[in-house]
Order: C-alpha cells, then structure tokens, then sequence
C-alpha cells in the first residue's frame, strides 16, 4: 500500500514540473522583440493621436459648455475648428486606410 502512495506521489510530482516547464523557462530574446513600424505605420498613429486628441478636446469642450464653464459665444468660437481637425485626421486615416486595402487586394482581370 505505501509503495502505491510512493509511486503515485512520484507520479503526480513529475505531472507537475513537466506541466510547469514551459512556464518556468526564459523567453528568448528574439520573442519579445518588436518590429520597427515603417514609415507609413507611423504615419498612421500619428494622425490616430491626432484624431484621439481632437476627439478628447472636442468633448471636453461639450463638458466645460453643459457645466457653464464656457459660454455660448467661447463655444462657438472654438467647436468649429476642433471638429475640422477631427474630420481632417479622421478623413485621412480614412484615405489611409482604403489606400491599404487597395494595395491588399489582387486586381480582376
């Protein structure tokens, strides 16, 4: 009887560390390296920070006029430029965008 205990407990510990080996091991270097983004993918993100900041500028400026912190006249002042830049970048991303697919797909004919 304690022979089986033995051996199912020599059993169950090497279940465990063939189970936990893959865990315990060093990535390789080579694995947690990032590709260097070309031209064109930084071009990208920086007109979706573009877009982020003027979509973030955009509805702070819905808040601080609902509240009262900016009047009517401010307002109006400034929501028409900040919702230009917003379509200008979205706009952009957009042309971008069908560029891309434009480039993925193979021509009929």
């Amino acid at each position: 009887m304690t022979v089986g205990l033995v051996i199912g407990a020599l059993i169950a510990i090497v279940a465990v560390i063939l189970v936990a080996l893959p865990f315990l091991r060093d990535p390789t270097p080579s694995d947690d390296r990032l590709d260097e983004p070309d031209e064109l993918e930084r071009r990208r993100l920086a007109l979706a920070e573009e877009r982020d900041r003027a979509l973030a500028a955009l509805k702070e400026l819905e808040f601080d006029h609902r509240t009262g912190k900016v009047s009517d006249e401010d307002y109006r002042a400034l929501v028409g430029p900040l919702r230009r830049r917003a379509a200008e970048t979205l706009r952009a991303l957009e042309l971008r965008t069908e560029a891309k697919a434009a480039r993925t797909i193979p021509s009929r004919g």
